[in-house]
């Protein structure tokens, strides 16, 4: 189910910054991610629990997004999406972006990997969630109002599901979407030929993370 405005709304927010600041603290966290080495040695049962955790953590965010992005895409700011994923959560592609986070370090082997990059994600999405609501509030009014009301702003609520009998989605958005998750995707092997470099001493270790 969507709502189409018939008034004249207020301008979009830009997310285009935050774009520039979640990438480039990504980059920096991986980098140093590279450098160091997890708490649990590399190839044992509990490093490779972890590990595997982590990438269903990410596994999870990629088909999450995927599935938000058949409802939102294409229609972001131009229509209030109230169904399937948005009908559990106002903000669905902020979490599974948040849980992809979490597996990201996971997938490292480090707890405290996880927990930061996750609740940088959580901070960062959360400030953008709520610039979005005033915009999103300003152009949709009272039955904005309604959905926010009863629908949480980020964790899901699984018995508010709801969804509709058709579907239109934008394939352009999807194909969008899908790139960026095969990011998520790339970081497992990429973390893997990082711990073989390190194993073999190519690369230093300047710290432990736990």
């Amino acid at each position: 189910m969507a709502y189409t405005s018939l008034k004249s709304a207020p301008k979009a927010f830009d997310q285009h910054k935050r774009l520039i600041v979640v990438q480039v603290a990504a980059v920096v966290a991986i980098v140093l991610l590279f450098f160091s080495k997890p708490f649990l040695s590399e190839g044992s049962s509990g490093h490779e629990l972890v590990e595997t955790a982590g990438f269903g953590f990410v596994l999870v965010c990629f088909l999450g997004r995927l599935w938000s992005s058949l409802y939102v895409g294409g229609k972001k700011n131009d229509e209030l999406i109230v169904s399937g994923p948005f009908s559990m959560t106002r903000n669905p592609l902020y979490f599974f972006s948040t849980i992809g986070a979490v597996g990201i370090g996971l997938m490292f082997g480090s707890a405290l990997a996880a927990a930061i990059l996750g609740l940088a994600s959580f901070l960062v999405f959360r400030f953008t969630a709520n610039r979005e609501a005033e915009f999103l509030f300003g152009k949709f009014g009272a039955v904005y109002t309604a959905y926010a009301g009863r629908t949480p702003r980020f964790w899901p609520n699984p018995m508010l599901y709801r969804d509709q009998d058709q579907l239109v989605f934008s394939t352009s958005a999807l194909k969008s979407t899908f790139r960026d998750g095969l990011y998520f995707l790339a970081l497992f092997p990429l973390i893997e030929t990082v711990e073989y470099f390190r194993a073999a001493g190519v690369l230093p270790t300047l710290f432990t993370v736990y």
